[in-house]
């Protein structure tokens, strides 16, 4: 499946076959795709906490509003936003120099930029947290349809119950749950969209 079909076929599923799996190594390739996502300075804020164990997903089912998908999905990905994910520029730098991408002079900057940037505003390092991990969770949704699989992204659950029932330090922010795994009967069709004229203007902001 090509990556415009899978968005025009992709449904926020909540029913998934209990009895179908997905193995470790399907589950890190759908993070790999994931991973592809864009990010503000390369830093990949995303960090992924993949709940395949049948009380474990009990556990986060508790904090999700006992929503029964939690539990049914074969793999619930807990996606995670890092508000400290600068500190790792020192590391991705080095790999972009290191494949030729950038000349180190312009690395170092780089990296003092990134570190400026989010050490001292805790609201953008959130925001951008936030942001990243919200467009890895698309791409992985997409990979997990073009695979025949579908997804759900949740919002409702308890982020600090989250944290608490998996040892999540406070440098991480739940960016949201997502159930992927095969279709079960009972799933809504994909619902409709507003139009393109009802969400796009063309070189100003307008009254939508």
């Amino acid at each position: 499946m090509d990556a415009l079909t899978a968005l025009k076929e992709r449904i926020s599923a909540n029913k998934f076959d209990p009895n179908r799996s997905l193995s470790a190594a399907e589950i890190k390739e759908l993070v790999a795709y994931a991973t592809e996502a864009p990010s503000a300075y390369n830093i990949q804020h995303w960090r992924f906490v993949a709940v395949t164990e049948a009380d474990a997903k009990e556990r986060l089912k508790s904090v999700a509003y006992n929503q029964q998908k939690v539990a049914d999905a074969p793999v619930v990905f807990i996606i995670l936003g890092d508000l400290q994910g600068y500190e790792k520029m020192p590391q991705i730098v080095a790999q972009t120099v290191a494949a030729g991408i950038l000349p180190a002079e312009q690395g170092e900057s780089w990296v003092k930029m990134a570190q400026s940037a989010y050490l001292n505003n805790p609201t953008l390092a959130r925001d951008e947290a936030i942001r990243s991990g919200a467009m890895a969770a698309m791409a992985l949704m997409i990979a997990a349809q073009a695979k025949g699989l579908v997804s759900g992204p949740m919002i409702g659950f308890d982020p600090e119950g989250v944290k608490r029932e998996f040892h999540i330090p406070d440098r991480y922010v739940p960016v949201m749950l997502l159930p992927v795994g095969y279709a079960a009967p009972g799933n809504w069709p994909r619902k409709p969209r507003l139009s393109v004229d009802e969400v796009l203007a063309f070189g100003q902001g307008r009254e939508f």
